[in-house]
């Protein structure tokens, strides 16, 4: 099968930091259904994998986690997919990614692809979607109401990052499926505009003291922040604007933290890591399957639409190196979507 793949670190701008390269087709077992790749999405995750992890045994290591394709194989073991199934999913960390004409994948973690969506456009989806279901649900613990139909409550969430890929889908959830107030950060007029149309109530500016201007709108305290970028810039403005027993979650890698500042509030900190079921084969895997299907619904029924930026074209090396490129520069708007070989 063709496949993109690294067999040494380089920097992007060697050609040979990403390969086109022939592997051997896998063959499913156990859990695994073989999906043959349609479409995928490229993630800051990828290059830094690319940049950090060396291939191990000489074999070229394979990237990409998020990818729509169909189970064409389905392992003994398998319960929930058969063969046909359109299906959509971001993978496991550990082992060989999307970048490749077949990919294996545990059943559990995958979910059926959104109907009204094309394949590009689902494919942005997954990584994304997963982060921002298990940061609101399970770290935050909001309160989860029935979509569409939500009523007041008194929790107010502050999102910093909200204009990124994991805050644009984190928003549309927000709106769709809680009653909380919801601060979004942005600094730029086009990004203030984004995070209002896809739900936030308030916008504060984060290259400005965050502090100052969440009191200034007279809201109350903030009871739960979402922290997707800076964490170590902004925390002790989220101390300063928390209501005790509050709680923050964050997605990034902060080199420190001084988190006895959190004590005198009783804050909890909480961290989101949406590769860890997988990693570690947690007895609740299954449940990152049935949040993409649930994701899935929200989708076709209108509540929450795709986050494409740019669509490269066919899945290949060159391709492929001009996303990293664009991820690197932090240049990009949007998922970057290819799509075929």
């Amino acid at each position: 099968m063709k496949a993109i793949g690294y067999t040494t670190s380089l920097p992007i701008t060697d050609e040979n930091a990403l390969m086109d390269v022939e592997l051997a087709k896998p063959a499913a077992s156990g859990r695994d259904v073989l999906v043959k790749i349609n479409s995928i999405a490229v993630n800051p995750v990828d290059f830094k994998i690319r940049q950090r992890v060396s291939p191990e045994n000489g074999e070229p290591k394979i990237l990409g986690w998020d990818a729509v394709g169909e189970v064409v194989e389905v392992g003994d073991d398998v319960q929930i997919l058969t063969v046909g199934d359109r299906v959509y999913y971001a993978g496991d960390l550990t082992r060989q990614g999307a970048n490749a004409e077949f990919q294996l994948v545990d059943e559990r973690i995958v979910g059926r692809a959104p109907k009204s969506l094309s394949d590009s456009e689902a494919a942005a989806l997954p990584l994304t979607a997963i982060t921002a279901w298990e940061l609101l649900f399970q770290h935050l613990a909001l309160e989860k109401q029935q979509a569409g139909k939500t009523q007041k409550t008194n929790e107010t969430v502050l999102v910093v990052g909200a204009a990124g890929g994991v805050g644009s889908i984190m928003l549309q959830l927000l709106k769709t499926l809680t009653g909380a107030t919801v601060i979004a950060t942005a600094s730029r007029e086009s990004s203030k505009q984004w995070v209002k149309g896809l739900g936030a109530d308030y916008v504060v500016d984060h290259r400005q003291p965050l502090a100052e201007q969440i009191t200034a709108l007279n809201i109350g305290p903030v009871t739960h922040v979402a922290s997707l970028n800076a964490t170590d810039a902004y925390l002790d403005a989220y101390v300063e604007i928390m209501k005790p027993m509050g709680k923050i979650a964050l997605i990034d890698d902060p080199e420190a933290l001084d988190i006895s500042k959190l004590k005198p509030k009783s804050i909890s900190l909480h961290w989101e890591f949406m590769f860890t079921r997988s990693m570690f084969q947690t007895e609740d895997m299954k449940a990152q399957g049935e949040l993409l299907c649930d994701v899935a619904t929200l989708i076709d029924s209108g509540h929450v639409k795709t986050t494409v930026g740019k669509h490269l074209g066919k899945i290949n090396a060159a391709n492929l190196i001009e996303a990293h490129r664009t991820l690197e520069a932090g240049t990009a708007i949007g998922k970057i979507v290819l799509e075929g070989f």
